[in-house]
């Protein structure tokens, strides 16, 4: 009987000790959430900053750039830095650019990438479109029509 009790009070102290070190581990995934959580708000205001001086900086630069020249060089950095989005800022498309660069970094981090493939995509896409336009035909469409996708 007494082996009986032994075991049992064993079983009992080993039980609490799991609970215990369970309750410890859900604390614990709390706090890391917490801070992940707080981590990506601070990643996305950095990269909103970031994207807004960019695009002011990017703005001044390309204003002077004659209308061919900017058709050939979005295209150009459409298909090579596609996801981003440096060709919209090149076109005057702040707001388009911006949103390339949160789904690139933001999305893209929470995906592990896929965020960053999709508008690497997108990129690859509207540098083909650019450059198979006529020089007439891309001034028209993208920068008197203003038509910031596709």
């Amino acid at each position: 009987m007494s082996d009986e009790k032994n075991l049992s009070d064993d079983l009992n102290d080993m039980l609490g000790d799991a609970k215990e070190g369970a309750k410890k581990a859900a604390d614990k995934a709390g706090e890391f959430a917490e801070e992940a959580k707080e981590k990506a708000k601070e990643t996305f205001e950095d990269v909103k900053e970031s994207a807004s001086e960019f695009a002011e900086g990017a703005k001044e630069t390309f204003d002077s750039v004659s209308g061919d020249n900017k058709k050939v060089l979005a295209g150009v950095l459409a298909i090579i830095l596609g996801p981003l989005g440096i060709h919209k800022f090149i076109l005057g498309y702040n707001k388009e650019g911006i949103i390339m660069l949160v789904v690139t970094f933001v999305l893209g981090f929470i995906t592990c990438g896929l965020g960053a493939g999709l508008t690497g995509l997108v990129g690859l896409i509207e540098g083909i479109i650019y450059l198979t336009k006529s020089d007439e035909e891309f001034y028209n469409t993208y920068q008197v029509g203003q038509k910031p996708w596709f």
